[in-house]
Formats: C-alpha cells, structure tokens, sequence
C-alpha cells in the first residue's frame, strides 16, 4: 500500500480517547470549521468552554465519520446528515429491541 498512513496523537484518560479539534478534523479528513459547525447543529458535544480548549471523545469521532460518509455518499447537507443519523440510530434501537424479544431479523447494512 502506498498510501500514507497519518499518526494522530490524544490523550486517553481511562478508556475514554481525547482529540482537539485539530486532531478530529485531521482524522475525518476535513477542516476545524466543519467540526465547528457538527457542534453548533449539537451533532458533536465538546468538552471545554472555549473552541481553542476543545477536547472530542472517541464516540464524536464515530459520529462525525458517519456524518461525513452520509455528506459524501449522499451528497447530503448537513441538517439532512443529522436527520439521517438520527433515523439510523432509531434503527439501531429498534433492531436491539427486536433482539432482545426473540424477533431477530436480517440485519441490513451497519452505518
């Protein structure tokens, strides 16, 4: 593979990963402004007051992968991407549920 491999660098306190904002942006391929903007539609909940001090658990990582990859296969703005992150996670509790009642199902794609 000749691809080139970026090393990101955190913290991890405990179990729980810890990325700035830089570092979360590097990591989904885009730029800090559009991390900016996964908080201000409350996609993404950083910890920290002030932007330059924010700090990104590893599950914002996940969803801001999602939104992303929903943004770039569907072409989808970001409002659309939130509601359909939304719409995904319904079925992701509703599938468990069936689960948990003895009613599994085929299990479509995974986001």
């Amino acid at each position: 593979m000749d691809r080139e491999q970026e090393l990101l660098t955190g913290s991890v306190i405990g179990d729980e990963a810890v990325l700035s904002i830089e570092e979360l942006a590097r990591a989904c391929g885009a730029e800090a402004q559009w991390i900016m903007e996964l908080v201000a539609v409350g996609l993404l909940e950083p910890q920290g007051t002030e932007t330059s001090r924010w700090r990104f658990r590893a599950e914002d990582l996940s969803c801001a992968r999602r939104v992303a990859r929903l943004q770039r296969d569907f072409d989808a703005s970001l409002d659309a991407a939130a509601v359909m992150l939304d719409l995904l996670d319904q079925i992701e509790q509703l599938r468990a549920r069936l689960k948990r009642a003895g009613l599994d199902i085929d299990e479509g794609p995974r986001w």
